[in-house]
């Protein structure tokens, strides 16, 4: 249980407290927890609720890595998509991913045989472990005539095969990051959203602890613990220097969104394209009835609001698709939802996503020893930044990992299951009680957008929000915030 006590938490003796609850400090709360720290996180909004839920819900595993020989990362990549699979076999699924070839630069066929044949080899330990829905087999390229045949939309003159091969998808990769958590917990750890730090506490040059408010009550609390890890992702740079001091590094923003397109998608597999002249794939993957588009990046302004579907960056997106795929005819009243957030940028090109995570210890900037900041880039590598980062906590000695098994997964209702259900269903409202009780649900959206999906088709949205809310106001346990 993801249970919101924070009096029980200040009072304790805590080894470890994290701040910020993406998908990257949650993955350090749980590897904290599976190694016996008494461990804190602490989130200034709800779980997961900013970057991480705008992800487009692909697990990599690295080919665009390999194709670069960064071997490196593309192990990385390749033992963090098992480690995924493996863990949430309920939550993830395999996903075919083919990418068009029209003989240019590095995507033609005869390049493609030879980085999927190397992946095959290399990555030749992937299924170990994985139910047999979960195996992903050896990738391959296609003729034209195969290609067409998968995805007509294909069809052009220059379109000379195309690249298949498969990854994992996770449909709602909020679920993720909750049961991540939920894990975390049961090995120990505790976690509170909406509480925001506001300090840092220092005795003689070492850390021992923060303070933060909690945002629904405006009550402040102490938390002590030697060390604090600020895992803030957008905000990190920010809070660096709230703490300490600002480490520029840390984080410079890039605008990055995923659209949720109102139309079918054009092929049952993930599609890979690029317009011409451009090096980056955009990636059109089926979810539901729907389809989803990513990822687009833009220059960062913070005087502007948040994207939307009239926004010029999701007009050059749309305009982006059409060239890639002429005839797939994509249109700005489809986008259902913008999904968005701030990403970090390349040290020296404010316009490309980072490539790489950066950690800083403090003490080696002439702050306090036990504070350590960091910035993550990709959702499929969260656990392995864990790792590096007790690592640096520990000096290269963390504490060994305990057993600590994953907790059944929650079953929540799903939309059918809601919409059949009449409004005075207790038993129905009660499950739904008790399940966000259990989960720290302390807003309605943190239910519909991070606990389940049911809120993310805002046709969806429409039809069972307000059910919800009501089945909520009738249950003797529940305290969700319209």
């Amino acid at each position: 249980m993801i249970e919101r006590r924070p009096s029980a938490a200040a009072e304790g003796d805590l080894d470890l407290i994290v701040v910020g609850g993406g998908i990257h400090g949650a993955c350090l709360t749980l590897e904290a927890a599976r190694r016996g720290l008494s461990t804190l996180l602490l989130e200034r909004d709800d779980f997961g609720g900013a970057t991480s839920w705008n992800s487009l819900r692909i697990i990599h595993g690295g080919l665009r890595y390999l194709q670069r020989l960064d071997l490196a990362r593309y192990r990385e990549s390749v033992a963090e998509r098992h480690w995924f699979m493996r863990n949430f076999p309920d939550q993830i699924s395999r996903l075919t991913c083919l990418m068009p070839l029209h003989g240019r630069g590095l995507r033609r066929p005869s390049v493609f045989a030879a980085a999927l044949a190397l992946d095959d080899l290399l990555s030749r330990g992937r299924n170990r472990g994985l139910p047999e829905e979960l195996a992903l087999e050896a990738g391959r390229t296609l003729s034209p005539r195969e290609t067409i045949e998968i995805f007509p939309a294909a069809d052009s003159p220059s379109l000379s095969g195309a690249a298949l091969w498969n990854d994992a998808f996770m449909p709602h990769s909020p679920r993720v990051l909750i049961e991540v958590l939920r894990w975390a917990a049961a090995a120990g750890a505790q976690a509170l959203n909406y509480f925001e730090v506001d300090g840092l506490s220092v005795d003689d040059g070492n850390v021992t602890g923060v303070t933060a408010t909690d945002r629904e009550t405006g009550r402040r609390f102490e938390f002590g613990a030697p060390r604090v890890v600020n895992c803030a992702g957008p905000w990190s740079r920010e809070l660096s220097a709230a703490l300490d001091r600002e480490v520029a590094e840390l984080f410079r923003p890039i605008l990055g969104f995923n659209l949720l397109l109102d139309c079918p998608p054009p092929t049952r597999v993930a599609v890979a394209v690029s317009p011409p002249e451009f090096d980056r794939s955009y990636f059109l993957v089926p979810w539901r009835n729907r389809l989803m588009a990513g990822t687009h990046y833009a220059p960062w302004d913070p005087e502007r609001p948040e994207p939307s579907a009239d926004a010029p960056e999701v007009r050059a997106f749309l305009a982006g698709l059409a060239a890639a795929l002429p005839g797939l005819g994509l249109e700005r009243s489809e986008v259902l939802r913008v999904m968005w957030g701030r990403l970090p940028s390349r040290p020296d090109d404010d316009r490309e996503v980072a490539s790489r995570a950066v950690i800083r210890r403090h003490a080696d900037l002439g702050g306090p020893v036990g504070l350590v900041s960091t910035s993550g880039v990709k959702y499929t590598t969260a656990r392995a930044l864990a790792e590096t980062t007790l690592a640096v906590l520990f000096d290269g000695d963390p504490p060994p990992r305990h057993a600590s098994p994953r907790p059944l997964p929650a079953r929540w209702p799903s939309l059918a299951e809601i919409e059949t259900a009449d409004a005075g269903n207790r038993a129905v409202a009660e499950r739904l009680a008790r399940l966000a009780s259990s989960e720290s649900v302390v807003q309605l959206e943190d239910l519909l957008l991070r606990r389940t999906d049911l809120g993310l088709d805002p046709s969806d949205r429409e039809r069972v929000g307000d059910k919800i809310a009501r089945m909520l106001s009738t249950a003797p346990t529940a305290e969700v915030s319209p």
